[in-house]
């Protein structure tokens, strides 16, 4: 029997989340600062998407923007965040960990699995700047990550339709191969007839003024003020109302 085809939201913001559970996703990745590549988002979040929303809330893990190669001092604030995580009864957690030569970074991937069990682990997109995805994979296996989210390596899914097919059928369903980047309901259904994948991560968002329309308002404030991203309900569920996933699901 097919399995069902799951549905992550990466939700920037607590309306995105709620967006995304009024919409019928199956998951979020909570988040926030998007326009960064996404960084831990606030005690507050976590805790009012544990408590109140009916998706399964994932939590991403990362302390700042840029590198994945984290100091020890902030790899201390991290493994608290984790901690702190599991307290509130989150699903799971999504990290990522690459030493300097871009090669998979197995000790802190390691303690962070051991820290956060039983929750779930998903190594994040980090994967895909790794020098060797194929040496990279059987790492994150052997440290006892649940899941990949992964672009195949290229920009989106969709320009990694390819590799993202090699990935799943060299993890042998060992891992869960979750595919994200630029996934929306036109492309959605040729990513996952093509590569085999059951489950994908998408944002789903728009972009919302903060001015209210007004030339005051935004002579006061630069372009990133002005807006910012939500997932939007409308989106999402035309993802969800695809033949393919409607199929998996019944």
């Amino acid at each position: 029997m097919t399995k069902p085809i799951v549905l992550e939201i990466c939700a920037p913001s607590l309306h995105s989340a709620i967006n995304a559970d009024l919409a019928g996703a199956d998951r979020i990745e909570l988040c926030q600062n998007l326009n960064e590549g996404g960084t831990t988002p606030s005690f507050g979040n976590i805790k009012y998407c544990v408590d109140h929303l009916k998706l399964k809330t994932n939590v991403l893990i990362r302390p700042r923007s840029g590198d994945f190669c984290y100091s020890d001092e902030e790899f201390h604030t991290i493994q608290h965040d984790v901690e702190l995580c599991k307290v509130l009864g989150v699903h799971g957690v999504v990290v990522g960990f690459l030493n300097e030569d871009l090669t998979i970074d197995i000790e802190k991937t390691r303690k962070i699995v051991e820290i956060a069990t039983p929750m779930s682990v998903t190594f994040h997109r980090a994967f895909d700047i790794c020098k060797d995805w194929n040496t990279a994979l059987e790492q994150i296996i052997s440290c006892g990550c649940n899941t990949i989210l992964t672009s195949g390596t290229r920009k989106t899914a969709y320009e990694g339709i390819q590799i993202l097919k090699e990935i799943v059928q060299k993890a042998q369903n060992r891992i869960t191969i979750l595919a994200g980047s630029g996934i929306n309901p036109s492309n959605a259904s040729e990513i996952i007839e093509k590569t085999g994948v059951q489950e994908i991560h998408s944002s789903c968002t728009r972009s919302i003024s903060n001015s209210n329309g007004s030339p005051e308002v935004e002579k006061l404030l630069d372009e990133s003020n002005i807006y910012h991203k939500e997932s939007d309900i409308d989106l999402i569920k035309k993802i969800l109302s695809l033949q393919i996933i409607n199929k998996s699901k019944k």
